[in-house]
């Protein structure tokens, strides 16, 4: 596989905590590990990673029951997907690395950083509400919510059986209309993407372990406010999109971690979807700054 600027992408799968990572790597250099949110796969990052290679080593995993990652039946916690990619990156041979997330990712990352705070250089937090600090207020319904970003799916998501039996069948609209909506710039949910998501998510078990994701946030929550009781040193760089979660994504991060810095771009939700290039020159002064 080559990418669009001719930088050659491989891909593999591995075994780690118990379970089986799809994984797609290029470049040399220092390490960086991207991790994507929900409903996306490694394949979010494609705009991106050609930008970063250059310079870094670029893993970019499908996380547990995402993508063309097995779906075990349990293990969807961020804490435990975190340590499927320190588990990854350990395997791999790379002591110590730079995590980007974003959405879930972004968590997991959070996770990950706080866990191995040895092995994480610096942790990018990208478009993300941090369960346990405030994400939960979002899915209620509000006239404040109901004007803005009001999580309607997350309750839904809660309930056993009914959101597998309703969602089957109608991957592709669901899909279509969440990516969509939650962009400032909606033509950048391609069709090659919503294509490759709608695969993804259409294979046995995706929408079960997506819906796993989510049923897990109050576990989550109560492992970030453990976790947050001792603050991150390393430096993190909070990307927000003026159209989504914003400047709320440095405020998070300024609750867990001590030296943060924030950047909010004209966009949406999904950062290198939507604004890759300007992604890209904000990210590559950070981890340079910090390799």
């Amino acid at each position: 596989m080559v990418d669009h600027q001719g930088t050659p992408v491989h891909s593999d799968r591995i075994a780690v905590n118990g379970t089986n990572l799809h994984y797609r790597f290029a470049g040399t250099g220092t390490p960086v590990v991207l991790l994507h949110g929900i409903p996306k796969t490694g394949y979010h990052w494609r705009h991106l990673l050609p930008l970063l290679s250059d310079h870094y080593t670029v893993i970019v995993p499908d996380l547990r029951g995402l993508g063309d990652s097995d779906h075990p039946a349990d293990g969807y916690d961020s804490a435990t997907m975190s340590e499927d990619i320190g588990a990854l990156m350990a395997k791999l041979g790379h002591g110590s690395y730079h995590v980007v997330g974003e959405d879930w990712g972004a968590v997991i990352g959070y996770q990950l950083a706080a866990r191995h705070p040895q092995q994480v250089k610096s942790l990018v937090f990208a478009e993300a509400l941090m369960p346990g600090f405030n994400f939960e207020q979002h899915t209620a319904l509000t006239p404040e919510n109901a004007a803005g970003m009001f999580l309607w799916h997350v309750g839904f998501y809660f309930q056993a059986d009914v959101p597998e039996m309703l969602i089957a069948g109608h991957e592709r609209e669901l899909l279509t209309y969440l990516l969509r909506s939650e962009r400032l710039f909606p033509d950048t949910a391609t069709a090659d993407a919503i294509e490759e998501y709608v695969r993804c998510y259409s294979l046995p078990g995706g929408i079960r372990s997506m819906l796993a994701v989510y049923r897990a946030m109050l576990v989550d929550g109560e492992q970030n406010r453990e976790l947050s009781k001792t603050k991150l040193a390393l430096p993190v760089l909070a990307l927000g999109g003026d159209a989504f979660i914003g400047e709320r994504n440095e405020g998070i991060m300024q609750q867990m971690a001590h030296n943060v810095t924030g950047h909010v771009f004209h966009a949406g939700h999904d950062l290198a979807e939507e604004v890759p290039e300007e992604m890209a020159a904000v990210l590559l002064p950070f981890l340079a700054a910090h390799s």
